[in-house]
């Protein structure tokens, strides 16, 4: 993807002139491109509800491969003898996904799999394509130098990278299952997670480019919401436990979009999938986060403020602290009691970090894994339930969180 293309790319996702993005061009420039298609999936908070609705489909419409090319694939990357283990493998693709495509299978012993294969080329092509598009913000921060400070593109560019190279080492992903099966059962006496489950890995059989694991019979939480069947409920208990990870761990999913959420047919569990990316933050970002949502909960902005600036490399002093918390009760003067369609979360937060930054704040890019797991959170909520009020939902559970703080 050169420079004319990732120009025209986000033109396409923030113009106004009516007409949809072209999905099938977008995965034609590559994974960058569509990483960054389903980025904008859930941020309706300010671009058209259409559109979103339509990005989302990045989620799970990619372009497929043929069954012959999936096992000649297969073959040619996966562990020594990796055939023979398995009776019988679907010639459809159970999915598409930007870095590799899934097939159902069954194993010698009847055992009903999911076997997950990275595409070609993805990463090289990747890699390729995130230099490109770095070397164009250095050259516009050249001329723009608050570019560098307010909204960092450089920096959120730098996460997408991080995250998606992560996926596309299946062994991340292996080992991502173990880092929070692990956190789950050694916090399970003091805390519910009997809603959180993980499908079963075949070690034996996983490399860097082949995984397989444990076929779960259910949708996910892109499908439940495309059809309108997602329970708000459901998505609260979502919260508790990923809030959990967050805030009380520092150790959490750092992609966890509704494309990487199944939910189990029979018992209702929760599955994380794809966990190649763990975001992981300091105690500082963890509990500073913390202290700032609670206060948001209980419409304590004087007190949120101080809490971001716990947060920062660089606290603010003196006259400057003040100008900033006289500011940030500004900023949040209309947010009590507003429903998600009317403020969303995630547009306050990134207007808050950016008031920040500006007043002279500086935070560890860490912050960002965060941002962008409330902002896949923010944006299931808008697409759910939009007439919520997110900040009074959350109070309970957030306040549970303290005595694991």
């Amino acid at each position: 993807m050169n420079w004319i293309q990732f120009g025209r790319l986000i033109h396409s996702i923030y113009s106004h002139n009516g007409k949809l993005p072209n999905l099938e061009w977008i995965q034609s420039l590559g994974l960058l491109a569509v990483k960054l298609g389903q980025v904008h999936a859930l941020r309706s908070d300010f671009l058209e509800p259409e559109k979103c609705e339509h990005l989302s489909k990045l989620f799970r419409n990619n372009e497929s491969m043929g069954p012959d090319d999936f096992l000649k694939l297969v073959e040619s990357t996966a562990v020594p003898e990796f055939i023979s283990n398995f009776e019988k493998i679907e010639a459809d693709a159970l999915a598409t996904a930007s870095v590799g495509q899934v097939h159902l299978g069954a194993l010698n012993d009847g055992t009903r799999v999911v076997i997950k294969a990275v595409k070609k080329d993805v990463r090289k092509n990747f890699i390729a394509d995130v230099s490109s598009v770095r070397r164009l913000f250095r050259f516009i921060a050249f001329f723009y130098r608050k570019l560098k400070r307010v909204g960092n593109p450089e920096a959120i560019l730098n996460d997408i990278e991080e995250y998606t190279l992560s996926e596309l080492d299946l062994r991340k992903e292996v080992d991502g299952v173990k880092t929070l099966a692990s956190i789950r059962d050694k916090n399970k006496d003091q805390y519910d997670f009997s809603k959180l489950s993980f499908a079963r890995v075949h070690e034996p059989l996983c490399n860097k480019n082949v995984m397989v694991s444990d076929f779960i019979p259910g949708p996910s939480l892109d499908e439940l919401l495309d059809e309108g069947k997602l329970d708000y409920d459901t998505l609260l208990e979502l919260f508790k436990i990923h809030g959990y990870y967050m805030f009380c761990a520092g150790i959490f999913h750092g992609d966890l979009h509704p494309g990487n959420v199944l939910v189990d047919e029979d018992q209702g569990h929760f599955y994380f999938i794809d966990t190649g990316y763990i975001g992981r933050v300091g105690p500082k970002i963890r509990k500073g986060l913390f202290h700032f949502f609670k206060a948001l909960t209980g419409n304590d902005f004087l007190e949120a403020s101080q809490a971001l600036n716990t947060m920062s490399d660089d606290p603010l002093i003196g006259k400057t602290m003040e100008k900033f918390e006289s500011d940030l009760i500004k900023l949040y003067e209309d947010f009590p009691g507003s429903k998600v369609s009317e403020i969303s979360l995630t547009r306050k937060m990134m207007e808050t970090i950016r008031l920040g930054v500006e007043s002279g704040m500086s935070f560890d890019q860490g912050i960002f894994a965060i941002v962008r797991s409330l902002m896949y959170l923010d944006g299931m909520v808008l697409r759910c339930n939009p007439d919520a009020v997110l900040m009074e939902d959350m109070k309970a559970f957030i306040d549970d969180f303290e005595k694991f703080i």
